[in-house]
């Protein structure tokens, strides 16, 4: 496999302190940083984003996670190994990854659970992370670039 070139966040001036800049900005929030990295998970998953599904498995898996929950990512509806917050954060991947899936995807509903579970600065960190995964993750899938192609 072959890239299609650059990685425009590579290419571009600035681009890349940009989108790091976004990252350590909602890193600063409070929000857990192994939630980000679920997130960050399964958002790639849904875009197809086979850099970022290996980089945030990795970066789970350095963090200590276990293979039940790396593996049940995409199925945590029915994986018994999340915490409701985790569930919730990973609904919200889910929904701002697919915003054309539905009328309303953040309902009200969805949004009071978050509250349930994330004060207002780490709301903010988990959408801006959400937010950041699909930059990249559509950045990689335009330009095909290859997992595994830069170290980890």
């Amino acid at each position: 496999m072959q890239a299609r070139m650059e990685n425009p966040a590579v290419s571009t001036p600035g681009a890349m302190q940009a989108l790091y800049a976004l990252h350590g900005a909602a890193a600063k929030t409070g929000l857990d940083a192994r939630t980000t990295e679920l997130v960050n998970l399964r958002a790639s998953q849904i875009n197809g984003c086979s850099v970022c599904v290996d980089m945030h498995a990795k970066a789970l898996r350095r963090a200590g996670e276990s293979d039940e929950r790396l593996f049940a990512v995409g199925a945590w509806r029915d994986a018994p190994w999340f915490s409701d917050a985790e569930r919730v954060a990973l609904e919200l991947a889910e929904v701002l990854t697919r915003l054309a899936d539905r009328p309303d995807p953040v309902s009200d509903e969805l949004w009071a659970r978050a509250g349930e579970h994330y004060d207002e600065a780490e709301l903010a960190g988990l959408l801006l992370a959400i937010a950041n995964i699909n930059v990249w993750n559509r950045l990689n899938a335009a330009t095909r670039q290859v997992a595994g192609a830069i170290a980890v």
